[in-house]
């Protein structure tokens, strides 16, 4: 069994509950066949078509993220929103909560080309609005929309690869996805510098939609024939779900708007912010994710970690390359570059057929590699530091993401019956987005609060943070086995 050859993780654990379910069993097209053997290749005549869609499609959105990421200072300053800055982020996170939530049954129900379908409509259409953005508070308005169709994609794609693929192949597949950052990784900061320098920043926004459709014509015919999961339903999930995602995501806008309070209020509203975002995900999320129960729930909660350290460090990095260290918008995003391209190494050595390290090693050894990463990124606050001290620990701190996210893809996949790939997966993704945009709320709202008084304190105190949740993510690795 592949779980075997990965660790010794036996998956009969079903997403919400302990009591065991079936080993899952991959189907492809409604015909189905059997498991492929794992000498078969990602680019064999009946997966071609997918393998190359779905490839370009992350490679678009990583071409975007990384972008917007490095435009987002000279926005925000141009904008005149700077304290709004980390909400430009989050609020992205937040609406794709309900993007996720509404697409896991959505995709185990209809097959993932019709959410597919839609997510990049609406991805599409936000970065219109927020390329055409008067003020801050519109383009914040389009990262939202942006988001709710991320949401969307995200979750349809893990399902495609969960329908199509047999059991072997998932670890290549999602090495992949990430090595599908490599070329964005490399070019995508460079071109979104010279836009901001040259042409203006709007047309980091604005080029994007062109390469959805051109990504829509690639993977939607590849993934037209899939259709529901073997006893695809949903009666048995908690009722009210998608207003639960609508809760989880007001919240989490909420905490950053209350960030930005300076008076009594503003902590009132942040408490209670906090609280529901709390609740909302105890009903969004498997059953004992939020105390790391065993199997599946720690899983979860894993990426969820791993996502809030990595990106709630790395959304300030450009910002202090060129506010505190002066390089260009340019050469600020060169160390997102290598960070992604240490993403792809670490995909790379986790994607070798011949694994000596257990799931719980890996996710140990990432966890590490990102505290190393944020620790060499908080030295470059000081001036008397190199900038290459921050690169290289951004580099460590991808490389340590890397061998963590095909990681916890695999064991998501293996821990879920075929008619629960889109829900699991859902919820892999919601953990990721609730963690990410938690983090950047308290550390933005932190931000916002020293910035003018001390700034080199701002960025640190955001740095603790997410170095933090590091250090409980790697104590947390051997819980992923299930009890």
């Amino acid at each position: 069994m592949e779980g075997r050859r990965d660790g010794g993780v036996d998956p009969r654990s079903n997403e919400i509950g302990d009591s065991p379910s079936p080993p899952p069993v991959s189907r492809a097209r409604e015909g189905g066949f059997d498991a492929a053997p794992g000498t078969e290749s990602l680019f064999d005549r009946r997966y071609r078509a997918t393998t190359i869609g779905a490839v370009v499609l992350v490679a678009l959105y990583a071409f975007e993220a990384l972008a917007v990421a490095t435009a987002m200072p000279t926005v925000a300053q141009a904008l005149d929103g700077l304290p709004l800055y980390a909400l430009a982020f989050g609020g992205t996170l937040a609406s794709s909560v309900i993007g996720m939530v509404a697409c896991g049954p959505w995709a185990d129900r209809r097959g993932p080309a019709p959410p597919l379908r839609h997510g990049i409509v609406w991805f599409a259409i936000g970065l219109l609005i927020a390329g055409f953005a008067p003020s801050m508070e519109l383009l914040l308005l389009g990262r939202i929309v942006q988001g709710f169709g991320g949401g969307l994609m995200s979750v349809a794609l893990y399902v495609a690869v969960g329908r199509v693929y047999p059991p072997a192949m998932h670890p290549r597949i999602f090495a992949s996805f990430a090595a599908a950052w490599v070329v964005p990784a490399v070019i995508g900061p460079t071109i979104a510098g010279a836009l901001v320098e040259h042409l203006g920043w709007r047309w980091v926004f604005l080029s994007v939609p062109l390469f959805a459709v051109a990504a829509a014509v690639c993977v939607l015919p590849a993934l037209r024939g899939l259709r529901e999961a073997d006893h695809a339903h949903d009666d048995d999930l908690p009722p009210h779900r998608l207003a639960w995602a609508i809760g989880a995501a007001a919240s989490a806008l909420a905490l950053h708007y209350a960030g930005q309070l300076r008076h009594a209020s503003g902590a009132w509203m942040l408490a209670l912010s906090a609280v529901a975002l709390v609740v909302c995900a105890w009903h969004l999320l498997p059953r004992g994710t939020l105390r790391a129960a065993r199997g599946l729930p720690t899983v979860v909660m894993m990426r969820g970690i791993a996502s809030g350290a990595f990106f709630g460090t790395e959304v300030f990095i450009p910002l202090l390359l060129s506010r505190e260290r002066g390089l260009s918008p340019t050469m600020a995003g060169a160390a997102l570059t290598l960070g992604a391209l240490g993403w792809s190494a670490g995909s790379w050595c986790r994607s070798r057929p011949s694994q000596p390290f257990a799931p719980p090693q890996l996710l140990r050894h990432g966890m590490t590699l990102i505290v190393v990463g944020i620790a060499g990124v908080a030295c470059t606050v000081s001036p008397s530091v190199p900038v290459s001290v921050g690169i290289v620990g951004w580099i460590a701190a991808g490389f340590g993401m890397g061998l963590l996210f095909p990681t916890l893809s695999v064991l998501t996949l293996e821990l879920s019956p075929p008619n629960r790939q889109g829900v699991n997966s859902s919820a892999l993704h919601l953990c990721d987005a609730l963690f990410t945009a938690t983090v950047l709320a308290v550390g933005g709202s932190v931000f916002a609060a020293l910035l003018a008084r001390a700034p080199s304190m701002a960025y640190l105190v955001g740095f603790a943070i997410s170095a933090a949740l590091a250090l409980l993510g790697a104590v947390l690795a051997s819980r992923v086995r299930p009890g």
